[in-house]
């Protein structure tokens, strides 16, 4: 595996690391990731050590206020004052447009984990033309009444701290009430896998598991209600993506997998014909992580090349 990572200049000038890997020979397709709220892109290493395996190459960038792509002397979880979902959104695309040019003529399957995820839900109404398939990772459906309840409690935490502040309370509400599922908890991120390893991996990691300001709650969340499962927006996917959801059938993001069958259920009505949805049993929220992450991945791979073979 060879390293390739790059960095991007948006169109607002904003430099975005990425991490780019690529396989010793010449790539047959890409994969582009869009990892998480509170990790980074280079977590996704040994799925690219996978992926270069089977020719393809793989970039996963840093989003905003995230890895190496918070500013020097900034705090992490700062995305942007206003607009913050649809930032993310933007980036993500101009990742992509980047990757294509360091690649012309080779399919792009996209693949997003959590706060990944949603993005990429957005990409594939936005910008569905520029990837021949997606991968959801630990997603999930239109929200529940009470995650609907808990806008009310960001908007008042916006108030009372501004968008750029940090909520003890929004913490409590998200991933600490993740975390109480798995209670008596080892650590604050026992929610996350069963696997203690990879769990005290993600708590030591300084560039995981910080707070993000106010303001990127309230767009995602935002989004969440408003945007992302419209019934309208849902049918400018094109319908013969193929797309696949995968989750932990124990992972309170994706309600346990009750959420994401909900989504499932939505890209079917909205006419996509190639979906394809698997919930593994015991699995928590980072499933590539996961004592049966040798599976998880070798299923995603199975997906990405099953995918470009039809593109």
């Amino acid at each position: 595996m060879q390293d390739a990572t790059f960095t991007l200049t948006t169109s607002d000038r904003t430099p975005l690391h990425v991490h780019g890997f690529l396989p010793e020979g010449r790539p047959v397709a890409v994969l582009q990731v869009v990892h998480g709220m509170a990790e980074h892109g280079a977590r996704y290493a040994r799925l690219a050590q996978a992926f270069t395996g089977a020719e393809f190459a793989v970039y996963a960038h840093d989003q905003r206020g995230h890895g190496k792509t918070i500013p020097r002397g900034h705090a992490p979880g700062h995305v942007a004052d206003h607009r913050a979902f649809d930032v993310l959104v933007d980036d993500a695309h101009e990742v992509n447009r980047a990757i294509a040019n360091k690649h012309p003529g080779l399919p792009i399957v996209l693949l997003g984990h959590s706060m990944g995820s949603f993005v990429a839900q957005a990409m594939l109404y936005r910008h569905a033309r520029d990837v021949v398939a997606c991968a959801l990772s630990g997603s999930d459906g239109a929200p529940s009444p009470i995650a609907r309840a808990g806008r009310l409690v960001v908007r008042a935490e916006r108030l009372r701290l501004g968008p750029l502040g940090k909520s003890p309370v929004i913490r409590r509400i998200g991933f600490d009430e993740f975390n109480r599922a798995f209670a008596p908890n080892r650590t604050t991120a026992d929610w996350l896998s069963r696997d203690p390893a990879e769990v005290d991996r993600y708590v030591a990691d300084p560039l995981c598991g910080f707070d993000c300001d106010v303001q990127l709650w309230m767009d995602l969340l935002d989004a969440l209600d408003e945007e992302l499962h419209l019934p309208a927006n849902q049918a400018k996917v094109p319908k013969e993506m193929p797309i696949y959801l995968f989750a932990g059938d124990r992972d309170p993001v994706g309600q346990f997998g009750k959420g994401v069958r909900a989504l499932h259920g939505e890209y079917r009505r909205a006419g996509i014909r190639n979906l394809e949805l698997t919930l593994y049993a015991g699995a928590r929220h980072e499933t590539l992580n996961e004592t049966n992450r040798d599976e998880v991945t070798r299923d995603l791979l199975s997906f990405a090349k099953r995918a470009i073979a039809g593109a």
